[in-house]
């Protein structure tokens, strides 16, 4: 009986601290698309890139449009929360996808980016590339 009882308690809570790991699509659409964001880091294959999108706010809309603005521009794209079914790693279950215009710089961002973590102000993401193996690093943090 004691054993039993044991090996309950060890299964519920072995799935109790999974579940709390898991990035929920709903609460990263809810956590976005309040306030208006900043990146505070953007790296491929450990190349810090951050300084170009620096004067860059970023606005994600209901609806999966998204724009970043400056005193000079404003780029529109669009953006998703999917769940990732083919994701294997240790890293979340969920993309965030974006997607913005060709342009110098904005271009970079478009990808299917894992979810590293998430909260109410900061979503930090990963993409390893298909191609050579490289590894980008982008982070939001609310503005």
């Amino acid at each position: 009986m004691l054993k039993k009882l044991n090996l309950t308690l060890v299964i519920v809570s072995v799935l109790l601290i999974s579940s709390c790991n898991k990035v929920k699509t709903k609460s990263v659409e809810k956590d976005i698309t309040s306030g208006t964001w900043k990146i505070t880091q953007f790296s491929e294959d450990s190349d810090d890139q951050t300084a170009h999108f620096n004067s860059y706010t970023f606005t994600f809309n209901d609806g999966g449009t998204v724009t970043a603005t400056n005193s000079n521009n404003t780029i529109s794209g669009t953006w998703s929360v999917t769940k990732d079914k083919s994701n294997d790693d240790s890293s979340s279950n969920v993309d965030f996808i974006l997607s913005f215009p060709a342009t110098d710089d904005f271009d970079e961002l478009n990808d299917d980016w894992d979810i590293l973590t998430q909260s109410s102000s900061k979503l930090e993401l990963k993409d390893v590339s298909g191609g050579n193996g490289g590894t980008d690093l982008l982070t939001f943090e609310k503005k």
